[in-house]
């Protein structure tokens, strides 16, 4: 049994990373769904629909084209490896968030190895291009590694004072 499940507080830290972790996922799952029903339309007729629809002038938006470029260069094969990658990420975040929602030391693992792989990567691409949204992606996954970090620590020491203490 994990040694703060009682806790209130840890249960609710936990679980507000589960939840991070499962919306992580439902994004990546969307993202996807939406790429395989666009990849035989006319992509730059949908996304000048859905901006009229929005309102959105798309000179402000050099990302758009940037996508739409991407959609029409990507093969079908090479959406299906894109696909696989997708499938084992999202199922990743998925058992991450229920091992989380439900407070068990493995997810608390899972969630730091996970999330620590991919600092050197947020970095890097941080110092690239820097903007509030990418240094808030860091902020926010340094701060779950070492959340993570911190409960498991905390649990070993329990155990050890235990141990010596019975």
């Amino acid at each position: 049994m994990h040694p703060t499940i009682h806790d209130p507080g840890h249960i609710k830290g936990v679980r507000t990373v589960a939840t991070v972790e499962f919306t992580k996922g439902i994004i990546v799952v969307l993202a996807g769904l939406g790429v395989f029903s666009m990849r035989h339309k006319n992509i730059w007729g949908v996304t000048d629909s859905l901006l009229e629809f929005l309102h959105v002038s798309p000179h402000h938006l050099h990302f758009l084209g940037v996508f739409v470029a991407l959609m029409h260069r990507v093969s079908d094969v090479r959406l299906w490896k894109i696909a696989t990658v997708a499938a084992v990420y999202v199922t990743l975040r998925f058992i991450e968030a229920y091992g989380l929602w439900h407070v068990r030391p493995w997810a608390e693992w899972l969630a730091f190895a996970s999330g620590a792989i991919y600092i050197p990567f947020e970095a890097a691409d941080l110092s690239r291009r820097p903007d509030w949204f990418r240094l808030l992606v860091i902020v926010v996954n340094v701060g779950i590694v070492l959340y993570m970090l911190m409960l498991r620590l905390e649990a070993a020491k329990k155990r050890h004072a235990e141990r010596a203490h019975p």
